[in-house]
């Protein structure tokens, strides 16, 4: 029985601690989620600290100059970026911890940074006269794993979006460190059905919140004109928007669907790696890459899709992988096939989910066959439910959960 006072958790402030900076300029569920939380209650968003060899190396000179401004310069520090919504800059160098391989000295320098970044974090939380507040950690699961004990919140609650210890950066101490991270809070909060899987091994408070995206953009009725790079090529067009990375898609899979249906486009809109670059997709006339495009523009492409697809490859990394683009793809009505994974079993009413080459052309011919205006609404009414506000009223729903049991 849990025998904390009961505060009521929708009222309370917020400190969120992460893996990203606020001032990345990629997309970043955590930043959604802070937004979003901000509507209504006040919310600290601690960037990570910077890490002392990355300092010393310069590997990061734009980050590090925006925290020296912070500390040197006399500037705010935490910042208001938003009403309600505050960005902090850690004041310290923490130690780099993540490869070192003895558990005794692990445990030393981890447990250094934790309580500097505990001490840090209390000075900004005075500085804002924060009251009774709870803790969302977004996987920072080393310099955030003892955040719970030093700073007692009211509720402390582990968000896990990927499958980190897959990626060998977090394999040497992430094993032992995340699944003590996960037990200890008091909700384990996860985007996928798999990943939330996963974090019921270690604890039982382990819910599947499921994703918010922003799809204002991807609006049949406010797409704008094909763009002129994809008009002139005639159907049917099967088409992918995302990183073209040889560790996240299938390239056996894009290579098959070219060479057994040459009358298919196949269109690849996105940044390649090098394994892409080297592959025999570009020597296939049917083949068109078209690059990076700006997010402003992927509504015009998806416009011209017949069918959009998601070759995913099936490792430890992807296979609980909340996609969003399938949701920016199903926001616009487009028929979709993607690689069958468990995460991908919640899209299955409106998906296409493939095994093995032969069958991903089998089910894109489906697709092909069947759309029509009926499935592309649906396809649209199911998409539109996955808002930030509804992914942040699960997450309360789940902490809620936790606190009756």
């Amino acid at each position: 029985m849990n025998t904390r006072k009961r505060v009521d958790l929708r009222t309370a402030d917020v400190v969120i601690t992460g893996l990203q900076s606020w001032d990345i300029p990629i997309g970043s569920n955590c930043k959604n989620i802070a937004r979003e939380l901000a509507k209504d209650r006040r919310v600290l968003y601690v960037n990570p600290p910077l890490d002392r060899l990355g300092y010393w190396r310069a590997r990061e000179p734009e980050t590090i100059a925006r925290f020296r401004e912070r500390w040197e310069k006399g500037k705010d520090n935490p910042v208001e970026v938003a009403e309600n919504l505050w960005v902090y800059y850690p004041p310290f160098l923490a130690e780099p911890v993540a490869r070192v391989p003895v558990n005794m000295v692990f445990n030393w320098l981890n447990g250094r940074n934790n309580r500097r970044l505990a001490k840090a974090i209390q000075t900004a939380m005075s500085t804002l006269d924060f009251g009774p507040f709870w803790h969302f950690c977004d996987s920072d699961m080393f310099r955030s794993l003892h955040l719970k004990e030093l700073l007692n919140p009211m509720h402390y609650t582990y968000y896990t979006r990927d499958n980190l210890t897959a990626v060998d950066y977090w394999q040497v101490q992430g094993t032992r460190i995340e699944p003590l991270h996960m037990a200890k809070a008091d909700t384990v909060a996860a985007n996928s059905l798999y990943l939330a899987q996963l974090a019921g091994r270690f604890n039982p408070h382990s819910y599947f919140v499921g994703q918010g995206c922003d799809l204002t953009a991807f609006k049949p009725e406010t797409a704008g004109p094909v763009p002129a790079d994809i008009a002139p090529i005639t159907g049917p067009v099967i088409g992918y928007i995302g990183s073209l990375k040889a560790l996240r898609l299938d390239l056996t899979i894009l290579e098959h669907i070219a060479r057994a249906r040459t009358d298919w486009q196949l269109v690849l809109v996105g940044p390649e790696d090098d394994t892409f670059r080297a592959s025999p997709l570009h020597d296939m006339p049917n083949v068109h890459f078209l690059g990076r495009k700006d997010e402003s523009d992927l509504a015009g492409y998806l416009q011209a899709f017949d069918v959009a697809i998601n070759p995913q490859r099936i490792n430890e990394i992807t296979r609980g992988n909340y996609p969003r683009k399938i949701d920016e793809y199903l926001a616009m009505g487009r028929a979709t096939v993607a690689t069958r994974t468990e995460a991908m079993a919640y899209f299955e009413e409106h998906v296409s989910l493939a095994e093995g080459p032969e069958e991903w052309v089998q089910a894109i011919e489906s697709e092909l066959a069947s759309d029509g205006p009926g499935l592309q609404k649906e396809r649209r009414t199911f998409a539109s439910g996955h808002t930030w506000a509804n992914n942040v009223e699960e997450l309360f729903i789940s902490m809620e959960k936790s606190r009756k049991l």
